[in-house]
This record gives structure tokens, C-alpha cells and sequence, in this order.
């Protein structure tokens, strides 16, 4: 099954943030860096979002209303067109508890926003490239 976001252009990465302002200034970093945008505004839209297919990450906030970023995060990695796709804690609370309850569940890798565009590009270059390989192998 095709996945509406797997045609044309770079990597699509779920953004998953509650507040719209922070959405529309993540959305255009990731822009800036080549990447095509899906968004959702909470856990349960992300997971819905998740099952169309074809994402290369996730950006997931962790605190978030509907469903947090936590659960989302264990229900997208459960299933299998998504469990291989990478998923990043975003949030604005730096705390050993939080970044070892996200690696739990399964996110690869841990951001305290405000997000950097430096950082965020050197994220990108990190998780995406062997994303992008794979998908020109198969």
C-alpha cells in the first residue's frame, strides 16, 4: 500500500506538537533543511497520521493533551510499517527522568525546544541519511 506522503521530494517527518506556534516555527526549520511536513497537535493524531505510511521520523513532543508523546510514541513503534522509523522527544523540560521514560518507549534520540536550526540540521544529518538510502535500495 502506497502511502500518500512517499511521493516526490525529501524526507517527511511527522511533526507532533500541541501548540501551533511552535508547530509553524519547527515546520519551517524543517523546511529550510529539505523536509516535507506532516503535523499533528496531539498523540492521537500522530498515530492516525502514522499508519498512511512513508515517514522517515518523528518529532514528538512529550506533553501533550488527548494522549502524550509518550504512549503515541509506544503505539507507533508497535506497529509494523512504522516501528523502523525513527522517533525524537521533543520537549521543553530537560529532565533525567523524562529523557529515560523516552528512551523506553522507544525514541532514539532526546531535544529540549527552543530547537536551534544547527541543531536540528545536525539531528536531521544524523537520522535521516540511511532513511534516505534504504528507500533508494528498495
Amino acid at each position: 500500500m502506497q502511502s500518500e506522503f512517499a511521493t516526490g521530494g525529501g524526507p517527511v517527518v511527522m511533526l507532533v506538537e500541541d501548540f501551533q506556534d511552535t508547530r509553524e516555527m519547527m515546520r519551517r526549520m524543517l523546511e529550510l533543511q529539505g523536509c516535507r511536513v506532516v503535523e499533528a497537535s496531539n498523540g492521537q493524531e500522530a498515530i492516525e497520521l502514522s499508519q498512511r505510511g512513508g515517514l522517515d521520523l518523528v518529532l514528538m513532543d512529550l506533553n501533550m493533551p488527548v494522549l502524550d508523546g509518550f504512549n503515541a510514541t509506544l503505539r507507533i513503534l508497535e506497529y509494523e510499517r512504522t516501528r523502523d522509523v525513527p522517533v525524537v522527544a521533543v520537549t521543553a523540560y530537560d529532565s533525567a527522568e523524562a529523557r529515560a521514560a523516552s528512551r523506553a518507549v522507544g525514541c532514539c534520540d532526546y531535544v529540549v525546544k527552543p530547537l536551534e536550526l544547527e541543531h536540528l540540521a545536525a539531528l536531521l544529518g544524523r537520522l535521516l541519511p540511511t532513511r534516505a538510502e534504504a528507500k533508494a535500495d528498495a
